[in-house]
């Protein structure tokens, strides 16, 4: 079950609109958009003032994320998904060459993307399962060197996870241990997409988002916040 509903804030004289997305869930989480828009998400259970509170109290960074998002450039047109486009493939863009023919697939040869589909308007959906075959491959190659880098700081995981396209979030983990990946960091280079199988296996220690929890990830990954920043810059989210 999900409820929404919208609220503002205040951080100092400045009005901060957000809205709340109540979930079934256990963590509250403060999010700010691609669009600049503020969400909370938060357990079915925690009182309003307590949402409030929490957005209040990261006025500061809230403000910081939406002025950055400010200066970006906009975002890129609708995907058409015929020859002539650029998409990235690890950090590196690739221009599209499509097809028509058997078999249906996908290589990548001298910065292009050759993709051949039964159909023109296959072409969309050959791509994208082939970029999602190849995250789950690069996930599951990255996840062995990330846990062999994190062990020595008590990191421990079976490596087992789950792709899910989310419009907010690179990854998830569980208090469980269930670790859930968004299949668009295949656009990511490998350094961002290290930071996010990271990010996610830190909570294995350390579940919430508090100092120590940084503090750890500081330890394994050190340098964090500008792989943080490039993926951010390099690769949009689901919109």
């Amino acid at each position: 079950m999900t409820q929404t509903h919208d609220r503002v804030a205040e951080y100092g004289t400045t009005r901060i609109p957000y809205r709340v997305i109540r979930r079934d869930r256990r963590t509250l989480s403060i999010e700010v958009l691609p669009d600049g828009r503020v969400q909370a998400v938060a357990p079915l259970d925690t009182p309003e003032q307590d949402i409030r509170w929490r957005v209040e109290k990261r006025g500061a960074w809230i403000l910081k994320q939406q002025r950055e998002l400010a200066v970006l450039p906009p975002p890129l047109p609708a995907r058409r998904y015929v020859s002539g486009e650029t998409h990235r493939y690890l950090g590196r863009q690739h221009r599209l060459r499509v097809s028509i023919g058997l078999p249906e697939g996908v290589r990548v040869t001298r910065g292009e993307l050759l993709v051949t589909a039964r159909t023109p308007e296959r072409a969309e959906l050959v791509l994208t399962e082939w970029f999602r075959a190849r995250a789950k491959v690069i996930m599951e190659e990255r996840m062995v060197w990330c846990l062999e880098a994190a062990e020595p700081f008590g990191v421990r995981h079976d490596g087992h996870f789950q792709l899910r396209t989310m419009k907010t979030q690179w990854g998830s983990c569980t208090r469980a241990g269930r670790l859930t990946f968004n299949p668009l960091l295949i656009h990511a280079p490998k350094d961002c997409i290290d930071y996010v199988l990271l990010h996610e296996l830190c909570h294995m220690v350390e579940f919430n988002h508090g100092a120590a929890y940084y503090a750890l990830l500081s330890r394994v990954l050190p340098g964090w916040k500008a792989r943080r920043a490039r993926l951010n810059r390099l690769v949009e989210l689901a919109s």
